[in-house]
């Protein structure tokens, strides 16, 4: 079937955190956006993450201060627009002595203090582990360390969220759709998608095409383009672990292996703890791969150097892994590759262009669309000027330090419902949690219960508003409450879903 409406001004063809920021960026300047993403959104590298907004504190090691200072500036930059989903952490670096000096952690952590320009974020200082209460699990011989500060993520949430926005500013977002074929015609790019559900195939037009499709970005290339010789991406997995809840403060871990690479312990969901990351070359199967054995033994090794308390297989409740798409600049090991991007325009001045992304990072996704702009406006004309710095995400239309407050003013508004509940939905939905309790006055008002406080209400919510169609939908990327459902639960709320489409 062939679309005969009027082209599009930018088609993105990925739907992570980088196609939908540049979507939203797009659009939001007057540009007709298409967005198109064969599985879910954030399906991919963009729910694999390490789940932090950071500078990057080890990126300093190999001189990469241009990545490391734009990713400082984006931190309160990101939080500020998006304060139900991203929040403030506090780090805790232990000196593990016969591996980087404390004359060069102190030096680094100086340097991340002042590149950046923090203003609302607190300072790094110094910590002695005999008397501080991030001392007490870990073993004796870590005596002194230093705090700093970066932010979690929600990440999945936050490439959502711009989905979201870019839909409500008039884009088109189209999940389960895969782009199969792109021919440039009359001055156009013929793009040819397919339902990956149904098999029904379409085509539409733009005048230009954004490759965003992260860990795909060669295969797009060599696929539906026809370039055979693409090679840009050098891919790298990186596993996490989440392990029963190893501590009870609400700092996080920085530690050092000694292989010189690090790996950080965070209190995750409330009752559990993540660490990770690896980082080893991938050269698998990407629909189908997962942490190795490997992996896990040394995800488990380097966590157990640290803590008093061992920790071994039966601690884990659950394994997640993503492939990083990053620049291939010909570095020899994985951990020292760039983590900076690549914008690359493919096609002559007279053609339609092609504009590859290559490499980055969830922090500086926002700055990537901003210089995707830039590249944009010099093929097809300049419209409106650069705003995503501030504007609020939906939901994150608060102050940045308002978070709990809206949750006491909810916990108020609404008392027969559970105030665990209302917190959690807090920090996936913000300002919009009112709009999904609605005039729930019981939790039978809010329909079916699911399991783990979830509810129909707010399931129906995501169906609507938020493209999820089946249950690893809702309970791995909109939220991580599959960490609470049972094999049981989770089936009959995928099968609940599936008679709602």
């Amino acid at each position: 079937m062939t679309d005969t409406s009027s082209p599009y001004d930018v088609f993105i063809v990925g739907g992570g955190i980088n196609g939908c920021g540049i979507a939203r960026d797009a659009v939001g300047r007057g540009y007709s956006v298409g967005l198109c993403e064969k599985e879910d959104l954030a399906k991919g590298t963009s729910s694999g993450s390490t789940k932090l907004i950071h500078g990057g504190l080890r990126y300093l090691e190999h001189y990469e201060f241009r990545l490391v200072r734009e990713s400082l500036m984006e931190r309160e930059t990101l939080w500020r627009n998006a304060p139900h989903i991203i929040w403030p952490l506090r780090f805790v670096l232990p000196h593990h002595s016969g591996l980087r000096p404390a004359w060069l952690l102190r030096l680094g952590l100086f340097l991340y203090d002042h590149l950046g320009g923090r203003k609302l974020l607190p300072p790094t200082k110094a910590l002695n582990l005999r008397s501080h209460p991030a001392g007490a699990p870990l073993k004796d011989s870590f005596t002194r360390g230093f705090e700093y500060s970066d932010c979690w993520v929600q990440d999945a949430r936050l490439t959502i969220l711009n989905a979201r926005d870019a839909a409500d500013r008039g884009a088109d977002i189209m999940t389960r759709t895969e782009c199969v074929r792109l021919t440039r015609r009359d001055g156009l790019w013929d793009i040819e998608l397919r339902d990956t559900d149904s098999g029904k195939t379409r085509t539409c037009s733009a005048r230009l095409v954004v490759n965003a499709a992260g860990p795909w970005v060669d295969t797009l290339l060599r696929g539906a383009a026809g370039d055979n010789g693409a090679r840009n991406v050098r891919l790298v997995q990186g596993s996490h672990i989440v392990t029963k809840k190893l501590y009870d403060h609400d700092r996080c871990y920085i530690f050092q292996n000694s292989d010189q690479r690090i790996f950080f312990a965070i209190p995750y969901e409330q009752d559990f703890t993540l660490i990770g990351t690896t980082d080893r070359d991938f050269d698998g199967d990407l629909d189908d791969f997962g942490i190795s054995e490997k992996e896990m033994d040394y995800l488990l090794a380097g966590a157990s150097d640290y803590f008093k308390q061992a920790i071994g297989r039966d601690d884990i409740v659950w394994t997640y892994s993503g492939v990083r798409p990053l620049y291939d600049d010909g570095t020899g090991a994985a951990q020292e590759a760039t983590r900076d991007y690549v914008l690359r325009v493919d096609g002559e001045p007279d053609e339609p262009a092609l504009i590859n992304v290559f490499g980055g990072k969830i922090t500086t996704f926002r700055r990537l669309a901003e210089s995707m702009l830039e590249k944009i406006e010099t093929r097809i004309g300049q419209k409106g000027p650069s705003w995503t710095a501030d504007a609020p995400l939906p939901g994150g239309d608060f102050p940045a330090v308002g978070a709990q407050r809206l949750t006491d003013d909810l916990i108020a508004q609404y008392p027969g419902l559970s105030k665990t509940m209302i917190a959690r939905m807090v920090r996936h939905y913000g300002t919009l949690t009112g709009s999904i309790l609605g005039q729930a006055r019981t939790p039978d008002d809010l329909g079916l219960h699911f399991g783990g406080g979830l509810y129909e209400a707010e399931v129906r919510h995501l169906m609507q508003n938020e493209w999820a169609r089946h249950a690893d939908d809702v309970l791995w990327r909109r939220t991580k409450l599959g960490l609470r459902l049972s094999r049981a639960e989770t089936e009959a709320l995928d099968d609940w879903m599936s008679r709602q489409a």
